[in-house]
């Protein structure tokens, strides 16, 4: 696969010539899906019905707080910035939440629709932050990984949280 020049997301365009530079560019990536999920996830709280639904939202929404802290930790050992991307994915991730909030629906099919949404944003995040561990291992950057696979760790337990939630929550939505 070649990289065309002057392929731009969102920002500037950094050239891209080694592993390196693809890690540094991923990790952008990945800093703008938390900084937009951390918003979405407020909307999302607000929007669901069910009390630990609501919580869970809440909770995540702190922890993704730390999954930026812990990225800007990262950018900073590598004496780069954060910014200059945006991760169209997680903005397509949103829109799509943000349809599902402003749907008639019963506050049972809003519920299992929002965890769907949130759902599909952990997955990314999961696939993301898998990637740049494996980045981090491949560049010998021991403390990157550790960072990031905690992280990772955390994004799958969500997502199991999540799956708990929606065998009540779907099954109450069936029977509406």
């Amino acid at each position: 696969m070649t990289q065309s020049g002057g392929q731009s997301s969102g920002g500037m365009s950094m050239k891209m010539t080694d592993l390196q530079d693809l890690y540094v560019e991923q990790l952008q990536d990945v800093h703008s899906a938390e900084q937009q999920l951390i918003q979405a996830l407020g909307q999302m709280a607000q929007a669901a019905s069910d009390a630990q639904l609501k919580q869970g939202f809440e909770m995540h929404q702190q922890q993704s707080q730390q999954h930026l802290q812990r990225l800007e930790q990262i950018f900073q050992d590598l004496g780069q910035q954060p910014g200059g991307k945006t991760c169209k994915a997680m903005q397509g991730i949103v829109a799509e939440g943000q349809e599902t909030i402003k749907e008639k629906a019963t506050s049972a099919v809003r519920d299992a629709a929002l965890i769907a949404a949130a759902q599909r944003a952990e997955h990314y995040e999961i696939a993301a932050y898998g990637t740049l561990r494996t980045y981090a291992e491949l560049l010998g950057r021991q403390q990157d990984v550790d960072l990031l696979r905690t992280t990772e760790d955390e994004e799958k337990a969500t997502d199991q949280k999540l799956t708990g939630l929606a065998r009540g929550i779907n099954m109450e939505a069936m029977n509406q």
